[in-house]
């Protein structure tokens, strides 16, 4: 029950925040312009009669004139709860196509999962403003669903069409006289973006891309927006000025971006929306360009006016710091060279078509109103409504699990008294969030693996793990810190492989709930854990004796490469009473599991942690032949072979150097038991639920298949 006020108080106290339009004075009209005219801080007093006398020049003309204009535009996110940042993109769409930025020169990354969605209430369409018009129209299908992946994103912009996987293959075939713009939308964190496939855009390898895109001579200019929670720290130090490369961001290093058109906000989104329709810095930008002439208009005058209207006004109770980084010489350049030119915006009057928002809702929150909102008008006592407040409750549980978590992790590893200063410090301005962004990647994979994903409200969280590395936190000691706080987490819902900061598996889950039951055994002839199964005692004495186990509670075998002798581990791994053997466990296993599916990876492979792809799941006739020629010890443990469970929680795996095995391989009868055959029908409902491809491929094959 305290929970659950607790999270009522939550809710409260958000739709408190979100309500801000009741601030405003009743007087006012909503179809009124408080910000009647937008004046350049460049113009002169006859700025407006000056563009009424220009003669609108033709947006082919105009694109002549600077090389081609190319653009690159990237909605992050999933899920109609995220619905702003694909409106944001198909407004940023359209705005350059009639700008004459022509269509095989933009790339389009979206889920594409709102315009058709169930919850929209206008099917088929996509607003950017309480009373905008389609946006969604015409916007190309370049990169959607799994296609919307960092690896695509840096091959587009490379202009490498071998690289690409998937979608409409066009690419930034961009020249040395070209110009480039670059719009993302999505969450972010310290040091990175928000991606719907993982792997993360880390702000370490996008300025590789970046160096390497210079390095080829293959652009003239190029100008990027960014729009997510603490976008500066993507570019805070690690952004030089010699790249030919202009960047604003919606914040800073250290603060949050701000969702707009909110329910509950003034203006606010038509009754029948339950999402924010954008981005306080998204609309701040593309409104500024449908009302100006880009041809007068230059990159630093939009910067002004997106920076103080994103501030709120520079009240910045409900707004973020707007920052510039990289190459700033040509600030004085006409945007029309990167957005084009609109030639019914020649004679503008420099009006916003409708008023400003005055309130917004912090990115991290916005998802939480959206199911508020579907949980208010859902009928009373509905299956479907109970579900949705079990939902929120989850969704906050999760967010009170993952900052407890980080705060232990800080002070187990820093000390009770300064591991919270340490992990909350940021660097001064213009040093990089971390030195080794391997190093960042490293730990966040290791806390994902004992406490479940970040999600996008984690990536928070992403300055305590490069807080760590700059400290000098080793591995081994992120992992000891990491199982102490959170081993007895169940992460099922919050599946790092699926939902996690860094590449797991490359196989998305479509839903654990449609899943058959799935029984993950451990490496030597011994299981050691069922992720599926709560309740198997997993900590056999005569497998402890050999190999590490976990507790049943945590549902994450895991893998050693020390001795089990060690006290250490002893402690985190303590024996059970009674002793069960190999062939008892896999008995109840069964029992507890009327459908049991294994995936086994292959002995010469890596998945979960190396982040290799799921071609390594293969046959158990391996696994047979590495239980048969494998030494139970712990050290080689580390050699051997692991199974691997496609819910979450999963063991880390060892590659395997013995001998390739024959085929066929005789099954041993612990291993007919512990990895039974799946056959034809189970292992195509198992490729259909996983979106494998349902012919095989080289290398992909289960128990009971032929290779492919």
């Amino acid at each position: 029950m305290a929970a659950r006020r607790w999270v009522w108080g939550f809710v409260v106290a958000l739709l408190a925040v979100a309500a801000a339009a009741s601030w405003a004075d009743d007087g006012e009209e909503e179809e009124g312009r408080w910000e009647p005219l937008i004046r350049l801080p460049t113009e002169e007093k006859g700025g407006d009669a000056e563009a009424a006398a220009a003669a609108p020049a033709s947006a082919p003309a105009a694109a002549e004139s600077v090389g081609t204009r190319w653009a690159v535009l990237v909605a992050g996110s999933f899920g109609y709860g995220n619905y702003r940042h694909q409106a944001d993109v198909c407004h940023a769409y359209q705005i350059l196509r009639k700008g004459g930025v022509k269509e095989e020169n933009i790339v389009v990354f979206m889920y594409d999962d709102i315009a058709n969605n169930f919850l929209n209430p206008r099917p088929g369409t996509i607003i950017n403003h309480p009373k905008g018009g389609d946006v969604y129209a015409g916007v190309p299908k370049d990169y959607t669903g799994h296609h919307v992946t960092t690896e695509n994103f840096y091959a587009v912009l490379l202009g490498n069409k071998t690289t690409v996987t998937g979608g409409s293959g066009k690419v930034i075939d961009s020249k040395p006289e070209d110009h480039i713009f670059i719009y993302y939308s999505d969450h972010g964190g310290p040091g990175v973006l928000g991606m719907p496939n993982l792997p993360y855009l880390y702000a370490g390898d996008f300025m590789k891309v970046l160096q390497k895109k210079h390095a080829s001579n293959s652009y003239s200019k190029m100008v990027i927006y960014v729009e997510a929670c603490e976008s500066g720290s993507i570019f805070e130090g690690l952004m030089p000025d010699n790249l030919n490369i202009y960047v604003t961001t919606a914040s800073n290093a250290v603060e949050n971006s701000w969702g707009t058109y909110c329910p509950g906000d003034k203006p606010s989104p038509p009754p029948e929306y339950i999402t924010c329709l954008g981005d306080m810095y998204s609309v701040s930008w593309m409104e500024d360009s449908e009302t100006h002439n880009l041809k007068k208009e230059t990159i630093e005058d939009q910067y002004e006016v997106v920076k103080k209207r994103t501030s709120n006004a520079n009240k910045l109770n409900e707004g973020s710091h707007v920052m510039e980084y990289g190459d700033k010489t040509f600030k004085d350049e006409k945007l029309f060279l990167y957005q084009g030119f609109n030639p019914a915006n020649g004679n503008i009057t420099n009006k916003l078509i409708w008023p400003a928002p005055k309130a917004a809702v912090n990115q991290r929150d916005a998802d939480l109103l959206f199911m508020w909102k579907r949980y208010e008008k859902l009928n009373g006592g509905s299956e479907d409504k109970l579900k949705i407040l079990r939902e929120i409750e989850d969704t906050i549980a999760h967010r009170k699990h993952l900052d407890s978590s980080i705060d232990f992790v800080g002070k187990l590893v820093f000390g009770f008294e300064n591991g919270p200063s340490i992990l909350d410090g940021a660097r001064s301005s213009g040093q990089p969030l971390v030195d080794d962004w391997d190093c960042l990647k490293k730990m966040v994979r290791i806390f994902e693996s004992q406490c479940g994903s970040l999600t996008q409200y984690g990536m928070k969280h992403m300055r305590a793990f490069a807080n760590m590395c700059n400290n000098g936190v080793s591995e081994a000691k992120m992992m000891i810190a990491s199982i102490n706080a959170c081993g007895s987490y169940n992460s099922v819902k919050w599946n790092p492989i699926t939902e996690g900061g860094y590449k797991m598996n490359t196989t998305k889950i479509a839903s654990p709930a449609k899943m058959p039951t799935i029984i993950a055994t451990h490496c030597a002839r011994y299981t050691s854990a069922a992720s599926a199964v709560p309740h198997v005692p997993l900590s056999c004495p005569t497998a402890c004796a050999r190999h590490a186990v976990q507790s049943a509670a945590a549902r994450s075998p895991r893998h050693c490469d020390t001795p089990c002798t060690s006290p250490e581990l002893l402690a985190l791994y303590p024996l059970s009473t009674p002793p069960c053997s190999a062939a008892s466990t896999a008995s109840r296993l069964l029992r507890n599991s009327p459908s049991p599916l294994v995936l086994v990876l292959h002995l010469r492979y890596t998945m979960a942690v190396s982040g290799l792809p799921t071609k390594s799941l293969l046959s158990c006739s391996d696994a047979a032949y590495a239980l048969a020629h494998t030494s139970p010890s712990c050290a080689s443990a580390s050699r051997t072979h692991a199974a691997q469970s496609a819910l979450p929680r999963s063991p880390r795996h060892c590659p395997y150097a013995g001998p390739a095995p024959p085929s066929p391989v005789p099954l041993l009868p612990d291993v007919k038991v512990l990895y039974p055959p799946l056959g034809a029908a189970l292992a195509m409902e198992v490729r259909s639920e996983l979106r494998l491809p349902s012919n095989g491929v080289p290398g992909w094959y289960f128990d009971g298949e032929q290779p492919a």
